[in-house]
C-alpha cells in the first residue's frame, strides 16, 4: 500500500490533568468537582480517587522523556482549572501556572508541540457550589480563564481544545449522575447547561484568536459512530444516517460530534474508540448485532477499526473542517512481567488495525491531520478508578514508576516511520 500519512501528520499522545497529576492539595490548588465526587462513597470503583493518580505533578519530566523516547511530535494535555484559579475567579495561583510553564517549555525544548485542553472535566468546586454549568457565571469565569491562559502562553501554546466531550460531562455529570458533580437534572436544565458550554466555547474561541491570531482552536467531541456492514452504497448511506441521527430527548449528548453546523471551530477533535456496523434494511438503517465472542477490550468495548475510518470520513464530509483524532486507544489488563517488560500484544494489534483503518480514510482524501493515542500513561479512569489501563507506559501506582510498554515501542516505531511500518511484515 502507498504511504497515506504526510510528513506534517502529527503523532501524539494524550492525557488529562485530574487523571494523571495527583498533588490535589499542593501549591495552592483548589478543590474540583472530581475531588468531591471521588471522595463520595459509592461513586468510584474500590473508593479510588485522583489524589495521587500517576503523580505527574512531580514526575512530568519523566512523561516528557517518554514522549521523546517514542519520537512523538505532539502532546495533548489539560490544564487543571482549579490549579490555576483555586476559587474559579481571577485570583490566579502563580504556583499552578508555573507548573504548566515548566511542562510547556520542556515540550518545546524537546520539539514536541503542546496541545492544551482548557477544560477536561475538573470544574472548580467553588463554581459548582454556585450552580456550575447551570449558571452563566461559570461562562464568564471560563472566558476569564481562557483570557489569562491565552496571554500567558502566547507564542508557546498555539493549539487549543476548549472542552473535552461536553456530551459526557453534561450528560453523565448533570444527567445520569455517573460522573462529577453527580447530579440528575431535568431536560430543560440540561439544555441550559449545554447552552452555557456552547457560549463559553464561542467566547474562548474569540479570546484565543484575539490574543494570538496564530492560535487554532477546536473542541474534542465524541459520540455514537456507525460504519457500513459492507461496501454497498446502501450500507454506507445507512451508517452515515445513523451517525448523524438525532436521539430522542437531549439531542446533543449522543450525537456526533455534538456540534452545530455554525459553531466556531478551526478544527474538530474526535475521541473515537469503537462503533457499530450498520446496514440498510427493509425499513431503513439498522444495526448489525455483534456475533458471540466478538473481540472486546478490558472495558468491554468492541474492537472495531472500521469505525475510525468511516467516523472521520463522515465527520469531514459534514463539517468540512480539518480533523484530529484527539483520543483513540483501549484498556488492557497490563502488568510488568518477570523480565521487567510490559508485553501487551493486544494494544500492539489494536494500534496497527486502527491506524491502518485511519490510513484508508486519509488515502480516500479525508483531511485528518493528526492522531493522539489515549493515553500516554496509565491513569485514573474516572468512575472506573484504577482498574483500566489505557497507557503506552505502565504506571506502578504505589511507587509512581513508569515502564514503556511494548505497545509504546510499537507506536514509537510507527511515529518515527510516519506510519510506513504499518504495512511492513504483514502489518
Amino acid at each position: 500500500m502507498s504511504m497515506a500519512f504526510s510528513k506534517e501528520f502529527l503523532w501524539g499522545a494524550a492525557s488529562a490533568a485530574y487523571q494523571i497529576e495527583g498533588a490535589v492539595r499542593e501549591d495552592g490548588r483548589g478543590e474540583s468537582v472530581w475531588d468531591v465526587f471521588s471522595h463520595t462513597p459509592g461513586s468510584v470503583k474500590h473508593g479510588d480517587t485522583g489524589d495521587a493518580a500517576a503523580d505527574s505533578y512531580h514526575r512530568w519530566r519523566e512523561d516528557v522523556a517518554l514522549l521523546k523516547e517514542m519520537g512523538l511530535s505532539a502532546y495533548r494535555f489539560s490544564m487543571a482549572w482549579p490549579r490555576i484559579a483555586p476559587d474559579g475567579d481571577t485570583a490566579w495561583n502563580p504556583e499552578g501556572i508555573a507548573y504548566y510553564d515548566g511542562l510547556a517549555d520542556a515540550l518545546l525544548e524537546a520539539d514536541i508541540q503542546p496541545w492544551v485542553t482548557l477544560y477536561h472535566w475538573d470544574l472548580p468546586q467553588a463554581l459548582q457550589n454556585r450552580g456550575g454549568w447551570q449558571n452563566e457565571e461559570t461562562v464568564r469565569a471560563f472566558a476569564a480563564y481562557a483570557f489569562k491562559m491565552a496571554g500567558h502562553f502566547k507564542g508557546r501554546v498555539r493549539r487549543w481544545f476548549t472542552f473535552n466531550e461536553p456530551q459526557c460531562f453534561i450528560g453523565m455529570g448533570y444527567g445520569t449522575g455517573e460522573h462529577a458533580p453527580g447530579l440528575r437534572l431535568d431536560t430543560q436544565s440540561l439544555e441550559n447547561c449545554w447552552r452555557n458550554v456552547r457560549l463559553a466555547h464561542a467566547l474562548a474561541f474569540d479570546i484565543l484568536h484575539q490574543e494570538d491570531p496564530g492560535n487554532l482552536v477546536g473542541l474534542a467531541s465524541t459520540g455514537a459512530v456507525w460504519y457500513p456492514a459492507s461496501g454497498r452504497a446502501e450500507d454506507i448511506k445507512a451508517a452515515r444516517r445513523l451517525t448523524f441521527a438525532l436521539p430522542e430527548g437531549i439531542r446533543t449528548f449522543s450525537h456526533v460530534p455534538a456540534l452545530e453546523d455554525n459553531d466556531k471551530l478551526d478544527f474538530i477533535g474526535v475521541n473515537l474508540y469503537h462503533g457499530t456496523a450498520a446496514r440498510m434494511g427493509e425499513n431503513g438503517p439498522e444495526p448489525v448485532p455483534f456475533p458471540a465472542g466478538f473481540p472486546r477490550t478490558a472495558m468491554g468495548w468492541p474492537i472495531t477499526p472500521e469505525a475510525l475510518e468511516w467516523g472521520v470520513r463522515f465527520l469531514a464530509e459534514r463539517y468540512q473542517k480539518p480533523l484530529y483524532v484527539s483520543e483513540n486507544g483501549l484498556s488492557c489488563r497490563d502488568r510488568v512481567f518477570l523480565d521487567g517488560r510490559v508485553h501487551n500484544p493486544q494494544r500492539v494489534d489494536f494500534l496497527t488495525r486502527y491506524l491502518q483503518a485511519l490510513s484508508r480514510a486519509v488515502e480516500s482524501g479525508t483531511d485528518v491531520r493528526g492522531y493522539f493515542h489515549w493515553a500516554l500513561t496509565d491513569n485514573f479512569e474516572w468512575a472506573e478508578g484504577y482498574d483500566q489501563r489505557f497507557g503506552l507506559a505502565h504506571v506502578d501506582y504505589v511507587t509512581g514508576d513508569r515502564v514503556l510498554k511494548d505497545s509504546g515501542r510499537r507506536y514509537g516505531d510507527l511515529a518515527r516511520s510516519g506510519g510506513a511500518s504499518l504495512f511492513q511484515n504483514g502489518g
